[in-house]
């Protein structure tokens, strides 16, 4: 990610937690009750207790709570740009592992199929005017550390609420599908359960 904009987001972020406090609002959600259906979908794709679970863009660690809540306790690892939400989850948290920064700070960290799991919401609405390509980098590299699959979401396009953003961007399912195809044959797109949003889910061959 490009320096100059990672500390926009990083910045935005501080002081979305200074005037919203540390709730769904400074996360830039639209409500908590979409959030949680995000997370229903993701977990979807066959997360289990006892799984190990890297959550990029973690927030405040509100999917552990979501998991928790219907029954699946699981090996959570979070990574996020904001200090003051790191300090936060981790706070909510303590015997999770949250760090601080992107995915690829913690390359020297985690090898090759660290966790069955890697998950991303909503980290890829912000707009970076790279056509996409930091998502990709990061959708491979979270293929590249998860054993079993990966399940992320993004805005869709398509939609006529989409075509106006500014520091958001929308894209293409078919396209991101297309893409992800190209890393593993079995990925399904998920499109039918909140206007204006899909998710992807990735698999591993055994």
């Amino acid at each position: 990610m490009d320096a100059a904009r990672k500390q926009q987001l990083i910045d935005m972020h501080r002081d979305a937690v200074a005037l919203h406090g540390c709730n769904t609002d400074a996360l830039h959600w639209a409500s908590r009750g979409e959030q949680k259906l995000r997370f229903k979908v993701l977990a979807g794709i066959g997360i289990r207790s006892g799984d190990s679970l890297l959550d990029v863009g973690c927030g405040f660690a509100d999917l552990r709570d979501w998991l928790r809540a219907h029954a699946i306790e699981v090996n959570y690892t979070g990574v996020d740009l904001s200090p003051e939400i790191v300090a936060e989850a981790a706070r909510r948290h303590p015997d999770a592992a949250v760090l601080c920064g992107e995915l690829f700070d913690f390359d020297s960290d985690f090898a090759p199929k660290s966790f069955d799991w890697v998950v991303c919401s909503g980290m890829f609405n912000w707009r970076l005017r790279d056509e996409g390509a930091y998502a990709c980098r990061v959708i491979a590299r979270m293929f590249e550390l998860s054993r079993f699959g990966v399940a992320f979401n993004m805005l869709d396009a398509r939609s006529r609420s989409m075509r106006m953003l500014t520091e958001l961007v929308a894209f293409d399912p078919d396209t991101v599908l297309e893409y992800c195809g190209s890393i593993t044959p079995d990925c399904t797109c998920l499109n039918d359960y909140l206007a204006g949003d899909f998710t992807i889910h990735m698999r591993r061959f055994a």
